[in-house]
């Protein structure tokens, strides 16, 4: 009769506690033994203020994580709470075969030096520099020989608004005819030479064909 009306409390309320389960159930001669693998099953009264308290992220908690755990929304999954991050340049995914050398710069630094190394090989014929920077520069230099070959205002001004130097153009649409007349492409040479001494850097000499 008291394991009844133990139950019959306990099903008026919503709450349930060790104690009215332990008087609930029958004695028991030997005690229960768990593996150890197990886990244990604890029961407490206390409730979270949130669902997700040790949850850090690159997004901050979503609202709808930060209501009571009696509301009638549930929760079956955690995908609403990411959301799309304009990263302005600062966090870089996976690159998965974009062949754009980096060369440690950021881009309009790049482009400055792609650019001063095109020229001062349009104007020596040939540089000494790292064999990154010498492969970076290669298709600039094979195209600014392709705009002059072109001979056109419209692709003299493409070049002029790439190469620095004005008279450096000008020779250049004026000399590419008998020089580069005959070959389709290949207008420049790489040849590996000996490390940069202090950072043991790989160099290359890269000259006009």
């Amino acid at each position: 009769m008291a394991s009844i009306a133990v139950m019959a409390t306990t099903t008026d309320t919503t709450r349930w506690s060790m104690a009215s389960l332990r008087s609930a159930l029958p004695s028991l001669s030997s005690p229960l033994r768990f593996p150890s693998s197990s886990p244990k099953l604890r029961i407490s009264n206390t409730k979270s203020k949130s669902l997700l308290t040790s949850f850090t992220g690159l997004s901050p908690l979503h609202s709808l994580f930060l209501s009571s755990p009696s509301s009638s929304s549930e929760y079956t999954g955690s995908d609403h709470t990411f959301t799309i991050i304009d990263n302005g340049g600062r966090v870089f995914a996976m690159r998965h075969g974009r062949r754009v050398p980096k060369l440690n710069r950021p881009p309009d630094q790049r482009r400055a030096l792609i650019r001063g190394l095109t020229t001062q090989l349009l104007k020596y014929g040939r540089i000494k520099t790292t064999r990154a920077r010498a492969s970076a520069i290669r298709k600039y230099v094979d195209k600014m020989i392709t705009l002059a070959k072109d001979g056109s205002l419209h692709k003299r001004r493409q070049a002029l608004g790439f190469i620095y130097e004005k008279q450096i153009v000008h020779a250049l649409f004026a000399e590419v005819q008998e020089r580069y007349g005959e070959r389709n492409g290949g207008y420049t040479r790489i040849i590996r030479t000996l490390p940069r001494r202090g950072d043991n850097a790989p160099m290359a000499y890269i000259e006009l064909v």
